[in-house]
């Protein structure tokens, strides 16, 4: 069982950045994804990397100002966020599966973090 614990959220202001980390237990996936779900709304993808090829997809609300990376030596994943807007604010949960492909939806995942509250202000 794999788990995953995010850190890195917390408040910042609009044009501001953040990094948010997720740990994993044990690398017995391949993808990492980083999701992000407001209250009212459904989750929604926000970023993805394959752990071997290090290839990476983005939601297109957050491409060119958000950045996915991994480190393989401490079984991190890293979501650089840069030029944050209000809209940005969000639970961000990190989560791992075992697709053979880069995934942008959540079914595909199999393991999820607790998520970590991001919020933007004006």
């Amino acid at each position: 069982q794999v788990q995953l614990v995010e850190s890195g959220g917390g408040l910042v202001q609009a044009a501001g950045s953040l990094m948010l980390s997720c740990a994993a237990s044990e690398r017995t996936f391949t993808t990492v994804g980083w999701f992000r779900q407001a209250p009212g709304h459904a989750r929604e993808f926000v970023a993805a990397v394959g752990w071997n090829s290090g290839g990476t997809v983005y939601a297109g609300s957050v491409k060119g100002r958000f950045t996915i990376s991994r480190d393989n030596a401490k079984s991190t994943a890293n979501l650089q966020m840069n030029s944050l807007k209000v809209e940005d604010t969000a639970v961000y949960y990190c989560a791992a599966g075992s697709s053979w492909y880069v995934a942008d939806r959540p079914g595909e995942y199999d393991y999820w973090g607790q998520g970590t509250q991001v919020t933007v202000s004006s």
